[in-house]
């Protein structure tokens, strides 16, 4: 039986994605389940996925064969931008059905593979086709992550909207408190979001996750 998928994604770059990631791996390990994560496409680093490497910090284990195979990051290009751009500086080609395979080797012997993409969904991975479109063509269902710096609840709603347009089921938003920002705003998104869901999303969780790395209890029964 082939382990499931789950596409971590964001409202935009730097929300925390990673952090998210790792977190909801531990969580997921704490149930005893098998469970991997996985990078889609890591830009601004060589040899070794530095989002990788954050993952396996928080869950505090070392690198995994799969991590050494290359199956946990199929592509890594040099520069800090988008995957379009940052395939063409390195005068190479993305490949989406490496990703795909690498992702299915995965779920061969995990039973959940936690794949984040790189920044939000309208991200180009070429000039043909976005993140949006590879997660719909592989059925992926979606947890989004977002938190309650200015301006998230606009991206939020944007990103449910564009998750909706394309058929794509949203499992969870999860809502990064990690690093901490204004707790006036925090505090009324959460409020916010969570009346939203309830009403446009009813199926959609809500997970919140901690401020830190803490080895905090994280409600992710919406993943079981």
């Amino acid at each position: 039986m082939k382990g499931t998928v789950l596409f971590i994604t964001g409202i935009d770059t730097n929300i925390g994605k990673t952090f998210a990631t790792g977190m909801i791996a531990c969580a997921l390990a704490q149930k005893g389940k098998r469970v991997i994560t996985q990078k889609m496409i890591q830009t601004g680093c060589t040899d070794v996925s530095e989002d990788i490497e954050m993952h396996r910090k928080i869950q505090g284990i070392p690198f995994t064969e799969e991590d050494k195979a290359g199956l946990t990051c199929p592509y890594i290009f040099t520069y800090p931008c988008s995957p379009h751009m940052a395939a063409e500086k390195d005068g190479r080609a993305i490949d989406l059905s490496v990703v795909t395979e690498a992702t299915r080797r995965l779920q061969e012997k995990y039973e959940y593979v936690l794949l984040e993409g790189a920044g939000g969904l309208m991200v180009p991975n070429d000039f043909h086709s976005l993140t949006i479109d590879y997660i719909k063509e592989q059925g992926y269902p979606v947890i989004l992550v977002t938190s309650g710096k200015l301006g998230s609840i606009n991206h939020t709603l944007l990103s449910l909207f564009a998750c909706k347009q394309y058929g794509i089921p949203v499992r969870a938003v999860a809502y990064n408190l990690y690093p901490p920002t204004d707790e006036l705003i925090t505090a009324n998104t959460l409020e916010y979001l969570t009346q939203y869901l309830a009403k446009e999303f009813p199926g959609t969780a809500l997970i919140t996750l901690p401020e830190a790395t803490s080895k905090a209890d994280i409600d992710i029964s919406s993943l079981l």
